[in-house]
């Protein structure tokens, strides 16, 4: 089997709808956990996840210094990485493009993207119209070579692919929606203090969660057939 590793931030903040697909496609799944085990980055696939941390914090924790070097290693090497949220900005980081708090504050909601020409095209195109969960309040300048592949009117960076094997997405795709309260209960500080409305979110995963995850599952089986092509 192929090797998948995802690094976690948070323990809810895992592959989520992910999993399914990449166990179907022959990964075989493997977790570290940031800031307690080592950074492992030689696996066949390296995925990002998200957490409630900033990209620029390693004053406050100095694990992200070799996670932000073992991240840029594998970037500059070629070998297929996947980034959600955090792992997005992280990304970014590595590549050398600035992450920082967002001007308009944080983007905690269900919302459809707004696709560039090459988003439509790229594997992010098979969310079409299917509103995502965004819950970010950091944001990153786009690092030199990537490619924008979708927006909001809120934050004008929300993907991005950089070389043939690097895909960065700020929102969630991942996110199994019958496991939202995990979230809620895991961020309730930042969701009180952001005075975010739980019962939209609550809202949002029901009508939104089965079909996200339905097309969250074709973007991904799309990039990890064709990061294989283009890596032969």
């Amino acid at each position: 089997m192929k090797s998948l590793t995802a690094i976690r931030h948070v323990a809810f903040e895992d592959l989520g709808t992910f999993a399914r697909t990449a166990e179907s496609e022959g990964y075989r799944i493997d977790y570290l956990q940031a800031g307690v085990d080592p950074i492992d980055a030689g696996s066949d696939l390296l995925v990002i996840m998200g957490g409630p941390i900033g990209a620029y914090e390693e004053h406050l924790y100095p694990f992200l210094i070799p996670e932000l070097k073992a991240i840029e290693s594998r970037l500059r090497a070629g070998l297929p990485t996947l980034g959600v949220c955090l792992g997005a900005q992280l990304m970014a980081r590595a590549l050398g493009a600035k992450v920082y708090a967002g001007a308009a504050g944080k983007e905690i909601a269900w919302s459809s993207l707004a696709l560039t020409e090459a988003g439509q095209a790229s594997p992010i195109g098979e969310l079409g119209n299917t509103p995502v969960l965004h819950w970010h309040g950091d944001t990153f300048d786009l690092p030199d070579g990537a490619v924008l592949l979708a927006s909001t009117q809120r934050y004008p960076h929300q993907a991005y692919a950089w070389g043939k094997c690097a895909l960065a997405m700020q929102f969630h795709p991942e996110i199994d929606a019958k496991r939202l309260e995990e979230w809620l209960i895991g961020h309730a500080c930042e969701l009180s203090h952001a005075q975010i409305d739980l019962a939209a979110l609550r809202r949002g995963a029901v009508e939104n969660g089965g079909e996200l995850a339905r097309r969250s599952g074709g973007l991904l089986r799309n990039w990890l057939r064709n990061i294989h092509i283009l890596k032969g």
